[in-house]
């Protein structure tokens, strides 16, 4: 009886696998908690898959890649780890497969999908086809990154620039791709470009010259003068960066990649519709832009200007119009005279003036009583002491 059942056991050994240490081979899933995968291997211990040697990526859980009842491949590390188990790596099997795919890759010159687990000093460690593998902090992206670790978690797209397995090294670019992807957009949307075309697009950048303001994926600048009818300044008055605006192609240059657009252009030119706000005789309010000597232009809307003569200014007598006028002053004007052909307006600021006395006259003057010039002066004589008393 004792020698059948060691003839017995003899036999099941002999039906069991042989295992050494650097064996690769397949096994099934028998259980997976949070920190290890069982592997039933047909030995007669079961094999353990520690979390550590699953994945390079330390985020991932055993049950984020296999299940009970799963063929998994593995790599035996130890044949017994001192508790009777064989202890086993999936990332080792991984890995030599990876070395393969990332050689592969260099040779097409292909892309290849990036994890970044790790913020290092001058660059990030990133995981592909399961490898360790660096980027430089100039090799992150086509702007300057000041916070590397705001790249820890991200997927994307790089190239390899440096492949070595004997030092199991490699390097890799996500700006090299970042740039092919611009170029790939640029020439897409100059391909569609029309000059005259209307198009939406966000500002991006304010410059003391103008405004750059993406359509999409490319910039174009929209030249300071281009930015409305009327005087600026400054960009900074008319826009700010975020806004999302329409604007018109004048012209573009493909090798050049510049494109000039204009914000004005979508706008109704001013002069267009003067007729329909304007007419000779209204009375308006408007500010000085500009003092020469012979008067001064009031806006009296952005890209409409018009000329007050200096003999339309005071009726004192003035040498030049900075004698009574600053620029930016608000005043109150008379058309005179509006000449569309010439995109030319006539102003007065006397002329409200002596409207403004006419009407504090009539106030003074009774409908039933005559008037004397005496009178007046006497009136006149009134609210002057009125003033000095008060």
């Amino acid at each position: 009886m004792h020698n059948e059942m060691e003839n017995l056991m003899a036999e099941i050994e002999k039906s069991m696998v042989k295992l050494h240490r650097g064996d690769i081979v397949n096994g099934k899933v028998i259980n997976v908690t949070q920190n290890e995968i069982v592997v039933n291997l047909g030995y007669k211990s079961d094999g353990i898959i520690p979390k550590e040697e699953i994945s390079n990526d330390t985020s991932i859980s055993p049950k984020d890649i296999t299940k009970v009842g799963d063929e998994i491949k593995v790599y035996i590390l130890k044949v017994d780890d001192g508790e009777g188990n064989v202890l086993l790596s999936k990332k080792r099997v991984d890995s030599e497969k990876g070395w393969q795919d990332l050689e592969k890759i260099k040779d097409a010159q292909s892309l290849v999908e990036t994890k970044v687990i790790e913020a290092v000093r001058g660059g990030v460690v990133a995981l592909a086809r399961g490898i360790r593998c660096f980027i430089p902090a100039s090799q992150l992206s086509n702007r300057y990154v000041e916070d590397l670790s705001e790249f820890v978690g991200k997927n994307f797209n790089t190239r390899i620039i440096e492949f070595d397995r004997k030092k199991a090294k490699v390097v890799l670019s996500r700006k090299i791709v970042l740039k092919e992807e611009l170029k790939e957009k640029k020439n897409e949307v100059f391909s569609k470009l029309t000059k005259g075309e209307k198009i939406q697009g966000e500002v991006k950048q304010i410059t003391d010259f103008g405004v750059f303001v993406d359509i999409g994926g490319i910039d174009g600048l929209v030249h300071i003068s281009e930015l409305s009818w009327g005087r600026v300044k400054h960009p900074s008055e008319i826009l700010k960066s975020g806004d999302k605006v329409e604007v018109e192609i004048l012209d573009f240059d493909k090798e050049t990649e510049k494109i000039s657009l204009s914000l004005k252009s979508t706008q109704k030119q001013p002069w267009e519709q003067i007729e329909e706000k304007y007419k000779a005789g209204d009375i308006v309010e408007g500010k000085v832009v500009k003092l020469v000597d012979f008067g001064a232009f009031v806006e009296l809307e952005a890209g409409l200007d018009g000329l007050v003569h200096i003999s339309q200014i005071s009726d004192k007598h003035i040498a030049k119009p900075a004698e009574v006028l600053n620029v930016n002053d608000s005043v109150k004007v008379k058309i005179l005279d509006i000449n569309k052909e010439e995109k030319r307006i006539s102003l007065s600021i006397t002329a409200v003036e002596k409207k403004d006395e006419e009407e504090v006259t009539s106030e003074y003057i009774s409908d039933d009583a005559p008037v004397t010039i005496g009178d007046i002066i006497n009136t006149s004589d009134n609210i002057g002491e009125e003033n000095r008393e008060s």
